[in-house]
């Protein structure tokens, strides 16, 4: 085979092997992180409605969510779907604020990524950023971020 078709069988092999051992072990050092059980439990006895926007496939964080966050409600839980743009694409966060009859300009988004935040304007809702998350600060308030917490439990006194 010529280099270029080698690299990419190359490639395509690995591919293939990280994502078996992926969802085979996916969740062997995840968790939720230190204090959302707090915030959760905090929003639940609020009423207040939760739920789930990933970029990650449906089916994976359906499962994501019955194995680490059984212990709450989410509805809508929506991962990445056929024909559906992904985030930043508002779509999704438009779909929740439907699904929910809420108007997006009443909706809290809390992600931890510029992606977050980026949706969380486009669609309208209001933004808040994750700083224990995945990116930085800088990233979120750069990202338009309207409010950056630095703990799960802060997003309740923030409420």
């Amino acid at each position: 085979l010529p280099q270029d078709q080698q690299t990419e069988a190359v490639c395509n092999r690995v591919e293939s092997s990280f994502l078996e051992d992926d969802s085979q072990n996916w969740n062997v050092q995840s968790g939720i992180y230190t204090g959302g059980d707090t915030m959760l439990n905090g929003l639940q006895q609020a009423g207040l409605p939760l739920a789930i926007l990933s970029n990650k496939p449906q089916d994976f964080t359906v499962a994501c969510v019955e194995q680490m966050l059984s212990n709450w409600q989410f509805s809508p839980v929506l991962g990445a779907r056929s024909g559906i743009a992904k985030k930043p694409d508002p779509v999704g966060a438009m779909e929740i604020a439907k699904r929910l009859d809420i108007a997006p300009s009443e909706i809290l988004y809390l992600g931890d990524t510029a992606t977050d935040m980026e949706t969380a304007n486009r669609a309208g809702m209001y933004p808040v950023g994750a700083a224990w998350g995945f990116r930085t600060v800088e990233e979120l308030r750069e990202s338009g971020a309207a409010k950056i917490i630095h703990t799960p439990e802060a997003l309740l006194e923030l409420l």
